[in-house]
């Protein structure tokens, strides 16, 4: 469905409430400024429409109508398509939800399709309408707008996978349960946030360069704000990768040591067991000339043996460390 439409011109919206398509198509041809439409899980119809009145490009349309797109930035000579992935981090469930953002943009315009949880977008077109200046550099404002709010809502996700990897690496060197599970889960979780970001640098590169005359001045400087924040998260998303990586090293480690004690300590109470069956088991033999056989203290002498020789055995075997 249609989020708002609105049609911008020197500096200011042109109007009150949402544009009609057709009015918003025509404004985009004739008029200055640019038209800015935003869509939130459009059905096909809805999109195809959208598509006629602004020629957008067919294979970025097909594209645009299914999520799962890998980030990217396709230039079709008259406009760009860009897809960009959002994260939010669910602190209950300790996972990130991820959507996408299809950005399509040319003389005039800038339509944008939100898929599945993707970044409230409403914030970021109320910050360039509170800002004339920039909203007069037109369409690549926007797209700036859009691709800065994005990216600065992957600051509460690195924050939250952050603090689960030193909730991790406490557990581990703590007497919790073994936290395996729980690593290979977070090392999911920041290989699919590195899917996410990563693919953004070179896009914005190419944004920044002389090679697109449409991004110059301050537009220039605001877009490579944006990329060099995305890089300093691909750096932390990275050192977190490692740092889960020596973790789930020392995880095992600590399990082996615990598995290491467990088998000593079945092994001590094993040889404790041992001696006594051993001396019982030689007196239960049917010999005619057995020792101490006739002798009335035998039997109590036995059992008195068995459990010496058990106590000597303990407390040498708790001195080595083995119980």
């Amino acid at each position: 469905m249609i989020i708002d439409c609105a049609h911008y011109k020197d500096g200011s919206r042109q109007h009150e409430g949402v544009l009609p398509v057709d009015e918003a198509a025509r404004r985009s041809k004739e008029d200055d400024g640019f038209v800015w439409i935003g869509m939130h899980d459009p059905d096909d119809a809805e999109l195809l429409r959208v598509a006629v009145r602004f020629e957008l490009p067919e294979l970025a349309v097909e594209d645009a109508m299914h999520a799962h797109q890998r980030p990217k930035l396709e230039d079709y000579g008259d406009g760009y398509f860009l897809v960009l992935h959002t994260a939010r981090y669910l602190d209950d469930a300790e996972e990130v939800r991820f959507g996408e953002v299809h950005v399509f943009t040319g003389p005039g315009y800038v339509i944008v399709i939100r898929h599945g949880a993707a970044s409230e977008l409403h914030d970021a077109r109320r910050r360039l309408e509170d800002n004339p200046e920039l909203l007069r550099e037109g369409p690549v404002a926007a797209v700036w707008a859009i691709l800065d709010k994005i990216v600065d809502d992957y600051e509460p996700v690195i924050a939250g996978l952050e603090n689960d990897v030193e909730e991790v690496e406490v557990a581990v060197f703590g007497d919790s349960s073994d936290e395996t599970r729980r690593i290979y889960f977070l090392r999911r979780e920041f290989a699919e946030f590195y899917r996410a970001a990563h693919p953004l640098v070179q896009p914005l590169e190419e944004l920044v360069s002389k090679e697109h005359p449409e991004v110059a001045g301050a537009m220039r400087e605001h877009m490579r704000d944006v990329a060099d924040h995305v890089r300093r998260l691909e750096d932390a998303i990275a050192t977190q990768r490692e740092l889960l990586g020596s973790i789930l090293q020392a995880n095992l480690a600590v399990i082996s040591v615990k598995q290491n004690d467990i088998v000593k300590q079945i092994s001590g109470w094993a040889a404790i067991i041992t001696v006594p069956t051993l001396v019982a088991s030689i007196y239960g033999m049917n010999f005619e000339h057995m020792p101490e056989l006739r002798w009335q203290y035998g039997y109590p002498a036995a059992l008195v043996v068995m459990a010496v020789l058990a106590v000597i055995l303990h407390r040498v075997l708790r001195r080595a460390g083995w119980l």
